[in-house]
């Protein structure tokens, strides 16, 4: 048996996969996140957030050689395209138009977690092409009329342009620490331009004057009182925008007992009361094999927020000023701020382009797509451009520079 000659599996859910051996195919990749660990997905599924019923039908395909896992991904079979950040409905409509059906489609992602990285696991570049081809004949083989990666890290992005999918791009909005790091919150807020400064010493006042003030909790100091209240402020967010929460409270009690080192949580509080919480995930795994995260690699990811009470430019402190002097004092290099936004660029959050794959099994719709994102992707980059000449940094480095690890 040569190298190539892998045995692929597919199996319905997390529990066939050994998750020892997943997350130490994750550690070796170029861009992991804890998003991508066996742990978190299967939360996903077994806490009943991203499930058949909620309309994310998990499928993990891997390809083994000498029973040893050398390649994997986590495909979801999808009827709607709602959590994914990456936007086709028009694509939907296109094809409800003519008659054809667009769902069910695939999408290689992580349910409701826009954090670019490693999406096609593999212990090399053939075994990652291997992977891609599987998928593509597995999506062939159920009958979906596209599949879909998101937010990929640069190798999957190369075997996906190799494979003939075709490629797409956004914008995120990303703050990096300098090196050596800002020696406090003082001196990074020195580093920018006077405008830009003076607004965030303004909103910074109006919560301290309004008697707020934060208290942050690592890990498994975590209560489970500051649990329950953070999603409490969590689902009061999405009820507010006429929406069910995404994720359960189950997900994330498990993810305090089995991934508890991930999670950075911020508290607000006034007058003796908690009025607002924001969480934050942190860490990055090491390269190697051994599956685990190295603490010098840091990286911290805004996730999710809500607050009981309304208190000005109190989201812009509980969700940026507060994580950011946290990275500061920590000595953290990067912190990503999630999808969209462009107001983040006030608070010296920069732009940087994310990308992702796309594969269309009707001819004549993928040519049409094509030619969109070429369209698309030229104003990407005039967007990009200018806000290149929008920095608030003092000296100004590109946004593209800037989004490189």
């Amino acid at each position: 048996m040569g190298k190539t000659d892998y045995v692929i599996r597919v199996s319905d859910g997390p529990s066939g996969v050994d998750a020892a051996a997943w997350d130490a195919l994750l550690a070796a990749q170029s861009a992991p996140t804890p998003f991508m660990r066996h742990a978190y997905l299967a939360a996903m599924q077994e806490s009943g957030s991203a499930t058949a019923a909620t309309g994310w039908n998990a499928h993990f395909i891997t390809l083994h050689h000498a029973e040893r896992l050398c390649a994997g991904c986590v495909v979801y079979l999808k009827d709607h395209s709602y959590g994914e950040y990456v936007f086709d409905w028009a694509w939907a409509s296109a094809y409800q138009r003519h008659g054809l059906p667009y769902y069910p489609k695939a999408v290689i992602a992580v349910p409701f977690t826009p954090v670019p990285g490693s999406r096609l696991l593999a212990s090399d570049g053939p075994a990652r092409a291997a992977l891609l081809q599987a998928v593509q004949a597995w999506c062939e083989s159920v009958g979906v009329s596209s599949a879909h990666m998101l937010f990929a890290s640069e190798p999957d992005m190369q075997a996906a342009t190799a494979g003939s999918w075709m490629e797409r791009h956004t914008v995120q909005f990303h703050w990096h620490n300098t090196s050596p790091g800002y020696s406090g919150f003082d001196a990074f807020l020195h580093s920018l331009n006077r405008e830009k400064r003076k607004k965030i010493k303004q909103e910074r006042r109006k919560v301290a004057d309004a008697g707020v003030t934060f208290r942050h909790t690592l890990g498994a100091a975590i209560s489970e009182a500051d649990w329950d209240f953070f999603y409490r402020c969590y689902a009061q967010t999405y009820r507010e925008h006429g929406n069910p929460p995404y994720l359960t409270r189950d997900f994330f009690g498990r993810m305090a007992s089995t991934m508890p080192e991930h999670w950075l949580l911020f508290v607000a509080e006034r007058e003796g009361r908690k009025i607002a919480s924001s969480l934050i995930a942190v860490g990055a795994i090491s390269t190697g094999d051994s599956g685990t995260f190295d603490p010098q690699n840091r990286v911290a990811y805004g996730r999710y927020w809500g607050s009981l009470e309304s208190v000005d430019c109190l989201h812009f402190e509980a969700c940026y000023y507060q994580p950011l002097q946290w990275c500061i004092e920590h000595g953290y290099l990067r912190f990503e701020g999630g999808a969209q936004g462009e107001h983040k660029m006030a608070r010296a959050l920069l732009p940087v382009k994310t990308s992702s794959a796309h594969w269309l099994q009707h001819p004549s719709f993928a040519q049409a797509v094509q030619e969109f994102l070429e369209r698309e992707g030229a104003g990407v980059q005039n967007y990009m451009e200018h806000l290149e000449h929008r920095n608030p940094l003092k000296q100004a480095a590109s946004p593209r520079t800037a989004g490189q690890s």
